[in-house]
């Protein structure tokens, strides 16, 4: 299932997701500009790696642009081409705008950097050796999607479904969106396991449960959390 468009409308002008995907934009545009192996430094200077952020491995002098920590946020705005930026984009784009209304610009902003940081950790933690360059917003835009489906599972989605070579539309609640979404993630993840490149699923499933985790502590007031399949009763205290 691929979001078009959520039914879930908000007065609030997301400044934050705004800036957000015009960084990203204009930053892949910039690695555009590049020849192929200069692209190809700019992943390895400003993308995440493993070894180099925990201390086993070193770049290069002449790659050192940032520091291992500064690259953890460089590499939030990178891409490895145009349908990883595109996919990433459409996700913030249709979900990033109600999580922002929802929290406040700034508390959104910090949010959303901290799911990041965490999906490099869980993406890193399991192979600290490795020497494969992370780079992409998915890990954080993630976050935006555990947080949504945790304030919004009713909301309807407007999804893509293609079926062999049939392309169908449907309005689908956005917890079996997001669930089935996160289901992919775990399986893609354990399908993946030990292989070295590729997609980051660590990174995905960390920032989503990042998100899960985090959004109780950030939305305003007004803004309640549905728990899906979970309904609480009211206390009732019986007279003796």
């Amino acid at each position: 299932m691929f979001p078009l468009h959520d039914e879930n409308p908000t007065s609030v002008v997301p400044y934050v997701t705004y800036a957000i995907l015009g960084t990203c934009v204009l930053a892949f545009l910039w690695q555009l500009s590049h020849d192929a192996q200069a692209e190809q430094l700019i992943v390895y200077t400003l993308g995440v790696i493993p070894a180099v952020l925990f201390g086993n491995a070193s770049l290069p002098p002449e790659l050192v642009w940032v520091s291992p920590y500064t690259a953890v946020f460089t590499s939030m705005f990178l891409h490895g081409g145009w349908m990883h930026l595109i996919g990433n984009v459409l996700y913030l784009w249709v979900f990033g705008n109600n999580i922002e209304a929802a929290m406040g610009h700034v508390r959104f902003a910090l949010f959303y950097l901290i799911c990041g940081v965490v999906a490099v950790l869980a993406q890193s933690l399991p192979d600290t050796a490795s020497q494969v360059p992370m780079i992409g917003a998915s890990g954080a835009i993630s976050g935006v999607l555990g947080a949504y489906m945790l304030l919004y599972p009713q909301a309807r989605v407007l999804v893509l479904i293609p079926v062999f070579f049939f392309i169908y539309t449907a309005r689908v609640p956005a917890l079996v969106v997001l669930g089935v979404w996160f289901l992919m993630q775990l399986v893609s993840s354990l399908m993946s396991s030990g292989q070295e490149g590729g997609v980051a699923f660590g990174a995905h499933i960390g920032g989503f449960i990042a998100g899960l985790l985090l959004v109780p502590l950030f939305r305003q007031a007004g803004n309640p959390l549905h728990i899906p399949f979970v309904h609480f009763q009211p206390f009732q205290r019986r007279r003796k």
